[in-house]
């Protein structure tokens, strides 16, 4: 049997027909299309959309924006569902780039249909096309291949039988998952075709929980059980598995206390007994301490970035020892580990089963206890102290105000700024999904785009953004799809004008903030240091369809967060912060490169330090 379509016409029927299943829970892969139409999509896709209404499109914004929404939405499903993205040929294309890096980091499905110029060629150069001297077989799409896991360009109706299998194949791996590029000629997007009818069949992609090599197993059972000081890093991956409430299981029982990541925080409890908060360069004081002093080191669900390791520098311990639970044979073989390939919640059970009576020493198990105590004593004087209470807030008072206002189901969304580290540390996470963070890009401007992602994908829940005036002024246009689409969250605006993460990071490399603050140009010494520029935040939020609400202190804070709950539409709560009172770091170290030569007193001093710490560095 056949059926005659064009090709957008047969992309869309086969889309809407892909189910993915795991544990026996079935669920429809693809929410839907975000797109914005042009000459490049417009006569294919556009016009398939809206002969499969069953098939729902959203209008956005910005492509970039639309992107992160669909990398949001499919963190917040734990991978299991998503959306598909389209746009024009050219900047409409060109503009998903960050989003598709960002989704392809940090492990996050997303497909993109981006048109591409005539495979014909008979008109070109077209409108946006990119000409090149040297070959007629390449334009602005061959940008994504570095930043998609899996790339195709379908230049004739048939090839879309053997490349939409093949990107369900990567978009519902485990392992291999992140953003999937089919780049779409304009043309042959309106040709028809033969297709097999059974192309369009209902499909149910299985997702497997891969078990680890037996042998493996055993021997990692028996590294445990001769470590002293054992402690677990728990990445994303333990959230993707759903693998909390038997990491919950095996620290309790066995007394391996835990650090997470970024993306693993809320993996567990911020109260259990064996929880050390946020490991790593911008970890807490104990996680930092105990991850020192490892002798064994298992980590789940982590690809081991630069600031889970502090820079290769936090696991000082001379014969610390590394077991990785991971889905991808690439990352579970880092750090010169002894990989476990295989799904975090079913490693850990067949892990456990081996371990039988085992248990940390008393000793240790109490003074772990001890540590995720006092830590929690840290966070209440620093949320209640935050460094000084005169006007404008801190940080820290802002995240500590909103922390203790949210139910434990509620879910926190940020990425980019200072407030990740402080995040990082502070945050008393209530499970997998009340810590939204998106840090393996740290990517300026996903906060609201992925607000309006998470609430899509968790309707029932309150979500409420963290954003910097620095990531507001990148991307602020998913409030508007937000209005359109009825769909309300809370965004906390903090206004400190500037980049206050970078400008840190200045000052600790010896360039004192240099081209960090939003001041204007002094004629006199032809530098960015004059007068704070006048942006008026709240009237543009405003005229963006948002219910605008100020705070200036605790008091005022909690009070527009009682009245954002009880909005019919998204709200944005300004607040003012102070841009150099911050939360303290710990004893680790992020490498930030140093100039050797400067005539810059502080810079040279810095460089010093620079040397003195790269002697910590250890390559595993």
């Amino acid at each position: 049997m056949k059926k005659r379509l064009t090709v957008a016409q047969a992309t869309i029927a086969f889309l809407k027909n892909q189910y993915v299943e795991r544990d026996g829970v079935e669920y429809p892969f693809f929410a839907g299309c975000f797109g914005i139409f042009g000459h490049g999509n417009v006569a294919g896709i556009g016009q398939a959309l809206q002969e499969n209404p069953d098939f729902r499109y959203y209008q956005c914004r910005n492509e970039q924006s639309m992107v992160h929404t669909a990398a949001a939405y499919a963190k917040a499903k734990n991978r299991l569902s998503t959306f598909v993205c389209t746009t024009s040929i050219g900047p409409g294309a060109t503009n998903m780039l960050t989003g598709a890096a960002m989704a392809t980091i940090n492990r996050l499905p997303v497909l993109l249909l981006p048109g591409d110029i005539f495979a014909t060629r008979e008109p070109a150069p077209v409108l946006q096309q990119l000409e090149s001297a040297a070959t007629q077989d390449i334009s602005v799409n061959d940008c994504f291949k570095p930043v998609s896991k899996y790339w195709d360009r379908i230049n004739r109706p048939e090839q879309l039988i053997f490349a939409l299998p093949e990107a369900m194949r990567v978009l519902t791996s485990p392992a291999d998952t992140g953003t999937v590029t089919l780049s779409m000629p304009q043309d042959v997007q309106t040709h028809a075709y033969d297709f097999p009818a059974s192309m369009f069949e209902k499909r149910v992609w299985h997702i497997p929980r891969q078990r680890p090599d037996i042998h493996a197993l055993k021997r990692a059972a028996e590294w445990i059980k001769g470590a002293k000081k054992p402690v677990i890093v728990a990445g994303g991956g333990v959230k993707y598995s759903e693998a909390s409430e038997v990491l919950d299981r095996f620290s309790t029982k066995i007394g391996i206390p835990v650090g997470e990541t970024f993306a693993g925080k809320g993996s567990v409890r911020y109260d259990a007994s064996y929880c050390l908060g946020g490991l790593g360069a911008t970890g807490t004081r104990y996680a930092i301490e105990i991850a020192n002093e490892a002798d064994v080191v298992i980590g789940i669900g982590t690809r081991y970035s630069d600031f889970t390791t502090a820079s290769k520098s936090i696991f000082k311990n001379p014969d610390v020892r590394f077991i990785n639970i991971n889905v991808s044979e690439f990352d579970s073989h880092k750090q010169h580990a002894l990989p476990l390939t295989g799904d975090a919640k079913v490693t850990l059970e067949e892990l456990l089963s081996l371990l039988n009576d085992y248990e940390v020493e008393a000793a240790y198990r109490q003074r772990i206890a001890k540590m995720n105590k006092d830590w929690d004593d840290e966070v209440t004087q620093i949320y209640k102290d935050g460094n000084g209470t005169n006007p404008p807030i801190d940080q820290a008072i802002v995240i500590g105000t909103l922390n203790g206002f949210m139910d434990r189901e509620d879910i926190m969304i940020n990425a980019s700024g200072s407030a990740p580290g402080d995040l990082h540390k502070l945050w008393r996470a209530t499970g997998p999904k009340n810590f939204h963070l998106e840090y393996g890009y740290s990517t300026m401007g996903y906060e609201i785009a992925a607000g309006l992602g998470v609430k899509m994908a968790e309707p029932d829940r309150e979500v409420y953004i963290i954003c910097g005036d620095g990531g507001y002024l990148m991307n602020n246009h998913e409030i508007i799809t937000a209005i359109q689409e009825g769909v309300r969250f809370t965004i906390l605006l903090l206004n400190n004008d500037g980049y206050a993460s970078i400008g840190g990071l200045s000052e600790s490399i010896g360039s004192n903030r240099f081209g960090t603050q939003y001041r204007y140009r002094e004629n006199q010494t032809g530098q960015l240091s004059g007068a704070v520029l006048p942006v008026d935040f709240v009237k543009n939020a405003e005229s963006l369809g948002a219910v605008v609400l100020p705070a200036t202190d605790a008091a005022s804070l909690k009070e527009a967060l009682a009245k954002a709950k009880k909005q019919s539409r998204t709200t944005v709560v300004y607040i003012e912060t102070h841009l150099h009172r911050t939360v303290k770091g710990y004893n680790a170290w992020w490498e930030v490169p140093v100039a050797e030569v400067s005539t810059s007193a502080t810079v040279q001093k810095a460089y010093e330090v620079y040397k003195e710490n790269k002697k910590q560095q250890r390559i595993f």
